[in-house]
């Protein structure tokens, strides 16, 4: 199965910001945050949300996303060429996703009439893969409808519940429109609900799933995956980055985000090291003479550092994935 349309490039996503979709001052604020991606959320922005504000906020979400595709300086948002409006992911500003109501509900349809062009869906409330299904049925439809050619509407399911979290690599494997995928973390909401822990900041309570979903992204061929928020106090930097240190560590290279006050903090924390960057250069560059030359063994560094003083393919192909990213994120060209 092909993970990723062939129109589409995938890049990492340090920061998801979700902002509320009835807001369109949030929505502006948001898009000009700095975030690599944000989320227009159309599900429940605020409890209560009776249906007639669920229309407001839809006419408010349908102007903002029009409003940045008419600016055409992002390419970000869906663009009109021979085939008429299709998703294009460009460097230029945030992805823009829009988290609508679940499948099961019934009114998916009504918000994608509202946000068709965005850069992708993030489907709530998943529960396995009919969900998914369900999903790329309606966008496969209103893609058609709007113009746009099929297949360029990404998917972002949230693994909210035990369900999804039990079936993550089958619902990550229900559609190659499913691009972006991780643990889900909450410290009082669904999956508190679906589960009954107790949120601590140390998230020893979640660390199990955080690490099975990873690996079953991963296992699934999701580039990167994304972690859910920090539950902790909003001042409370320590915490953050203890949070942050301890996800990129898992191999997470994103999180979802509340609060624009973070991204700064965040993007520190999901972004390659001076030392990092010049080390994996360094494995690409002695690789790439050693290959034209055909002559070895790499050494790297002195004997007490381990495995990696003598250099194996596995090391190289390690430092030149870590390239891609580091290139994904705009800090150097990718490797070769």
């Amino acid at each position: 199965m092909s993970r990723v349309p062939p129109t589409r490039t995938v890049r990492p996503v340090r920061s998801l910001l979700f902002c509320p979709g009835d807001r369109p001052d949030a929505l502006r604020d948001g898009y000009a945050s700095g975030a690599d991606a944000i989320v227009i959320d159309l599900e429940e922005p605020r409890t209560p949300f009776p249906e007639r504000e669920r229309e407001r906020a839809r006419a408010v979400a349908a102007d903002f996303v029009a409003s940045v595709r008419a600016t055409g300086t992002t390419g970000t948002i869906g663009t009109t060429g021979a085939d008429g409006p299709a998703a294009v992911t460009g460097a230029g500003g945030p992805l823009v996703f829009a988290r609508v109501q679940s499948p099961s509900t019934g009114q998916t349809l009504k918000d994608l009439r509202a946000v068709m062009g965005v850069d992708g869906i993030l489907v709530p409330k998943v529960e396995g893969p009919p969900d998914i299904h369900a999903a790329d049925a309606l966008l496969a439809g209103m893609e058609v409808e709007a113009g746009m050619t099929m297949g360029t509407t990404w998917i972002y399911p949230i693994l909210e519940t035990a369900q999804a979290l039990r079936l993550a690599y089958e619902i990550a494997t229900a559609s190659p429109r499913v691009t972006y995928l991780g643990g889900a973390v909450s410290r009082f909401g669904d999956i508190h609900q679906a589960l009954g822990y107790r949120w601590t900041a140390e998230g020893r309570e979640t660390l199990f799933l955080r690490s099975k979903v990873l690996i079953d992204a991963r296992a699934a061929g999701i580039r990167y995956p994304i972690s859910g928020m920090w539950g902790g106090a909003r001042d409370d930097e320590a915490g953050l980055r203890a949070w942050c240190t301890e996800l990129r560590d898992l191999g997470y290279y994103g999180m979802m985000l509340g609060d624009a006050t973070h991204i700064p903090v965040v993007h520190e924390h999901f972004t390659p090291s001076a030392g990092e960057l010049a080390y994996w250069r360094d494995l690409d560059r002695l690789a790439a003479a050693a290959e034209a030359s055909g002559e070895g063994p790499i050494i790297y560094g002195d004997a007490n550092q381990g495995e990696g003083h003598v250099v194996h393919l596995a090391h190289v192909g390690s430092a030149r994935q870590n390239l891609e990213w580091a290139a994904g994120l705009g800090l150097g060209p990718p490797p070769g």
